[in-house]
């Protein structure tokens, strides 16, 4: 006698890229200058590859480096 199947489940994300606490800043004008400087976010590069596995705090520090570029843009 064969038991019965177990419930499919969806497979769990290896990362969230989503956050309640602290919205990503894309604003999905997704162009790098000469300084691998996101010109729609004011990103980094490597900020923008971080943001995935970033914890709120880090996204936090990344949103406010993003701020002050864009202030001196």
């Amino acid at each position: 006698m064969t038991q019965p199947a177990a419930p499919a489940r969806p497979p769990k994300p290896l990362y969230s890229n989503i956050s309640p606490a602290v919205p990503s800043p894309c604003v999905s004008l997704c162009r790098l200058d000469e300084q691998k400087i996101c010109i729609g976010c004011f990103r980094h590069v490597e900020d923008i590859r971080e943001w995935r596995s970033a914890d709120d705090e880090r996204r936090r520090v990344i949103c406010a480096q993003a701020r002050t570029r864009k202030a001196q843009a």
